[in-house]
């Protein structure tokens, strides 16, 4: 054994190791705070999730972090735990053929029947770091240039406020672009500096991002020809989900459009919403389209 190993202390390490009133807690609070559902078992999930916030705030035991955002649970700290348990997987154009849809379905009727209005607005409900918004206006861009002279605007909603600012900034890297992005989409629409993709300011202005908690009220948002929910419903209850649903319906045009996810387009969708099959796409419309 060398002297180095015997005098040189160990780096400190994270009790990261969930207690069972600590699990049900955070349970709780998530449940209540955006409608999470965390099921038994998934204690490791809050555990590796909190372990970047322990580092950040000088904590060594999760329970300590816990028990300081119950002690104050509308802090910024508790914010931040919300923001480590959402999810924010995405990518550019995910699924491909929900936008190939957009283009060919779409977006044609809706242009035809707007065009003295010259106006369209889009939802990403939750947009995440911004790449489902850019592949919209992109995709607006390309495939539409008789839109130029339009007042079109694309709304980005999601309850982190840290991915949202992300977001805002429009900047990306390498491994982000390369998962969706076409080369020559990358090359029009984005700047290059060094490792990092810088959004062209043609495209975000097209774009404004606002924070939203889908599952508290939202009445404040406008009327939208076309809401993507897409790949979000699936981490809510059955009352939650319809809740939303039924929200949304509210804020969808008589002729407009509402998009989920795969695993969303079949299960539990309230009545009031219409089922369209449009190539390998499941749209929905209200009942007031349908009338």
């Amino acid at each position: 054994m060398t002297i180095d190993a015997v005098t040189t202390p160990s780096p400190l390490r994270l009790q990261n190791q969930i207690s069972p009133a600590d699990y049900a807690w955070v349970r709780s609070f998530l449940r209540e705070e955006c409608a999470i559902s965390l099921e038994d078992g998934k204690e490791y999930l809050v555990s590796s999730r909190t372990a970047p916030l322990m580092r950040l705030y000088g904590y060594q035991d999760i329970g300590d972090l816990i028990s300081a955002i119950r002690d104050n649970p509308a802090s910024p700290l508790a914010g931040e735990l919300v923001d480590v348990m959402t999810t924010n997987e995405t990518s550019f154009f995910r699924d491909v053929h929900p936008f190939d849809s957009m283009r060919d379905d779409i977006l044609p009727g809706l242009i035809e029947r707007r065009r003295d209005m010259k106006q369209l607005r889009i939802w990403s409900g939750a947009c995440s770091s911004g790449q489902e918004p850019l592949s919209l206006a992109m995709l607006i861009r390309e495939d539409f240039p008789e839109l130029h002279d339009w007042d079109i605007k694309i709304i980005g909603t999601d309850i982190s406020r840290s991915i949202l600012a992300k977001a805002m900034k429009g900047e990306y890297s390498q491994l982000e672009v390369n998962r969706g992005l076409p080369a020559r989409l990358l090359v029009k629409y984005f700047d290059r500096s060094g490792a990092r993709f810088k959004v062209k300011p043609e495209l975000l202005k097209m774009i404004e991002y606002a924070h939203l908690n889908l599952a508290k009220e939202w009445s404040a948002l406008p009327c939208f020809d076309v809401v993507f929910l897409r790949n979000v419903l699936i981490y809510f209850d059955d009352e939650t989900k319809a809740a939303i649903l039924n929200q949304a319906s509210s804020h969808i045009a008589d002729d407009g459009w509402l998009a989920l996810g795969g695993a969303e387009s079949t299960r539990r969708i309230p009545n009031n919403f219409a089922y369209h099959l449009m190539g390998r796409t499941v749209w929905y419309q209200t009942d007031r389209g349908n009338a």
